[in-house]
């Protein structure tokens, strides 16, 4: 691959999957394998172009977007839409990649996919975002559509962008269809998808604690660190508060805001008055400053993550960014007695920390993992149910879909566990790798689609 530009955040998802590949008998039992994972590690298209708008002051801006649709074996592309300063190729061929078998694990038709921009719309006025959303849709909606590529919310990209690329889209290609997903409840948008990643983190940990304890432990009375403040971290912690755990943390990219004193947790309404802070598009700085009951509550650490300012710890859940846990800050967690660490983002971990909880799993240590392309699957599920509402034109409720959700986590972790006891070598007592047992899942499912399409033999 000499040949290739340096792209390190997709070699590090690569080398992670084929990492537990390698460490299974899968290729042992199925050597034609190899030959799949060869054709799977290629998207079947890029698309770049440029994308030209102006800002308030009439001056003429231009900014790169990109659509990675890298696989179609199960259903249409389907991930989700990055609108950062940090976008590139790399990250999107990365997290596009992981999509493919976060969708396979969910048991629903999506292929793998993801897109963006470089552009960064904080600070940025609604006219500026609408303008640049309507650039960004005129090139990018050649390329999609219900049946074929179906884009989503990321970083950056939340309900008021995906309402602007909508309108867009229906303008350039006279079509009303469910091309995008995270739409509005009142227009083709399904009720819980706001909430599915967080809720579906969650479900997904209580599935893993329920498991090693036989039923006798839940979230109740665990001490639960998140990072992040976003869409997931906010649901996240919202559903540990109603499961009787206690949050203790959250962050963002200034800083952390982790409990002080004798104080046990962060309430539901402090949640949400983040919540209410991050839709304009605040710091988590402005309100410890601002908010007496934060300051005397809090304390606020400037340019850190929150695994180290914890203290003891039951449960970890990264909800930021990628490598937001590094191996020193996993070997503080396990040394602050975490027993159980979950990825609402994708890629949270480095290959660092992923070896030290791997190894501390396989001592008989107290630390279990769970990669983002098992434990976060819930937004893209959600997402999936609905395109389906929109291709059947009917609408579910809450409790349907968050019933729904439920299961599909409930079923995703035990197709990790299930696969894990079968293809990796483990002691007795040892607890599964999840890790392990979600890359070789989604990996099989998507590669015997593709031997039975013909795409590769």
């Amino acid at each position: 691959m000499s040949n290739l530009p340096s792209e390190p955040e997709f070699e590090q998802a690569y080398n992670e999957l084929v990492s537990t590949l390698d460490a299974s008998s899968l290729f042992e039992k199925h050597p034609e394998y190899r030959t799949g994972l060869k054709v799977v590690s290629i998207p079947e298209r890029v698309i770049q172009f440029r994308v030209v708008w102006e800002d308030d002051k009439g001056e003429l801006q231009v900014n790169r977007g990109f659509r990675v649709q890298f696989n179609s074996a199960l259903g249409p592309y389907k991930g989700g839409l990055r609108f950062h300063p940090s976008v590139n190729l790399s990250i999107l061929k990365f997290l596009g990649f992981e999509q493919i078998f976060k969708n396979a694990l969910t048991g629903l038709s999506m292929g793998g996919g993801k897109g963006g921009s470089d552009f960064d719309p904080k600070g940025r006025s609604d006219n500026e975002i609408r303008r640049f959303c309507q650039s960004f849709m005129r090139e990018l909606s050649k390329h999609i559509g219900a049946d074929t590529d179906v884009p989503a919310g990321d970083i950056g990209v939340g309900g008021r962008e995906i309402g602007y690329l909508f309108g867009a889209y229906k303008n350039y290609r006279n079509l009303w269809e469910g091309v995008l997903t995270g739409k509005g409840a009142t227009w083709g948008g399904s009720l819980a998808r706001p909430e599915a990643t967080g809720y579906g983190l969650v479900y997904y940990v209580n599935h893993m604690i329920q498991y090693r304890t036989n039923g006798a432990e839940t979230f109740a009375g665990k001490r639960v660190a998140i990072s992040g403040s976003g869409n997931v971290a906010q649901y996240a912690a919202l559903k540990v508060l109603e499961l009787g755990g206690y949050v203790v943390s959250l962050s963002d990219s200034k800083g952390a805001l982790v409990l002080d004193g004798d104080a046990k947790s962060f309430s539901k309404e402090e949640v949400e008055k983040i919540a209410s802070l991050k839709l304009k598009h605040g710091y988590l700085t402005e309100i410890h400053a601002s908010d007496s009951e934060f300051t005397s509550k809090f304390k606020y650490v400037e340019g850190a993550r929150p695994w180290l300012q914890v203290g003891s710890v039951d449960v970890a859940l990264p909800s930021a960014t990628q490598n937001e846990v590094s191996k020193e800050e996993a070997e503080g967690l396990i040394a602050a007695g975490c027993k159980y660490i979950a990825e609402g983002s994708n890629m949270g971990s480095t290959q660092g920390a992923i070896d030290v909880f791997e190894a501390n799993r396989k001592e008989g240590g107290e630390i279990w993992y769970a990669p983002g392309k098992a434990a976060n699957m819930g937004g893209v599920a959600v997402s999936g149910l609905e395109m389906a509402q929109n291709s059947s034109r009917i609408s579910w409720t809450f409790e349907e879909v968050d019933a729904k959700l439920a299961n599909i986590m409930e079923t995703g972790f035990k197709i990790c566990l299930d696969t894990a006891k079968s293809y990796i070598p483990a002691k007795e007592g040892e607890l599964p790798s999840l890790v392990g047992g979600a890359n070789i899942a989604g990996f099989v499912k998507v590669i015997e689609a593709m031997h039975n399409h013909g795409d590769w033999y």
